[in-house]
């Protein structure tokens, strides 16, 4: 089984590359993150056209996800449980394909407004960690992909391209994520690649691109019986230098 995410920062700008990028690799899902567009205006026709039907959390001009998928799935909730707002931003929405529960997350950055944005950052970490405990407790196989707007370690991100003081590297945020990875959860792509940076954003400003200087914020958690079916994980870097490009990569994972 194929599984790809993929922040496309505006579906209506990428809708032809992200339909290209499907016909060259053939994923069964394929979540994405920063649609930017009200669930009625995505062009879910296109995707059915092309074999995959769409279950779409959207949000007008910001946040919105998405998962394509072209096998049978179930839509199981459309926002993240265990947030205090009834009404949260469009960040969170969930499917099951067959025994497997799919959650792909737009995760707050942080770095907007104040403190307080900070601490949505910090309260989204923490009901996807209670989340993830209830689906551990209730045996449920899963994975949880997206957009973490967090770089776990210092080998996550360039050196340069963020300061210390930045949400995404701040010790809260990294000790956000480590409570995910120790309630048994694996990182697909940094355990088949321990080692290679793996960026999966470069902005669009200073030549970050041409310089390299990137950050890998987009990660895959596997629950454990789905973690010993990792075959391969990777971004898809060469999508970066696609024309008009979104400043996020694919992530691709394959489960056997």
């Amino acid at each position: 089984m194929k599984i790809a995410t993929w922040n496309v920062n505006s579906i209506r700008q990428r809708q032809s590359l992200v339909l290209d990028w499907l016909k060259r690799n053939e994923p069964d899902l394929l979540l994405l993150q920063e649609i930017k567009c009200e669930t009625h205006q995505f062009p879910t026709e296109f995707f059915l056209e092309a074999g995959y039907t769409a279950h779409v959390a959207g949000q007008k001009s910001y946040n919105g996800v998405a998962i394509l998928s072209r096998v049978p799935v179930e839509l199981r909730v459309s926002k993240l449980p265990g947030l205090r707002d009834p009404e949260p931003p469009a960040r969170y929405i969930e499917i099951a394909a067959g025994n497997l529960v799919v959650g792909n997350l737009y995760l707050p950055n942080g770095n907007s407004g104040g403190e307080t944005g900070f601490e949505n950052k910090l309260e989204f970490f923490s009901a996807l960690a209670g989340h993830a405990e209830a689906m551990l407790r209730d045996d449920t196989d899963f994975l949880l992909a997206g957009d973490y707007n967090v770089c776990p370690t210092d080998r996550d991100y360039a050196p340069g391209a963020l300061p210390p003081t930045d949400a995404l590297v701040r010790p809260e945020s990294r000790a956000a994520y480590r409570r995910l990875l120790w309630l048994g959860l694996t990182d697909a792509v940094r355990t088949l690649h321990p080692t290679d940076p793996c960026y999966t954003f470069w902005d669009y400003q200073a030549g970050a691109w041409n310089r390299d200087s990137g950050l890998r914020i987009d990660h895959a958690l596997l629950s454990p019986r789905i973690a010993q079916r990792l075959f391969s994980a990777a971004p898809d870097r060469e999508e970066r230098a696609m024309p008009q490009p979104s400043d996020h990569v694919p992530v691709l994972i394959t489960l056997s």
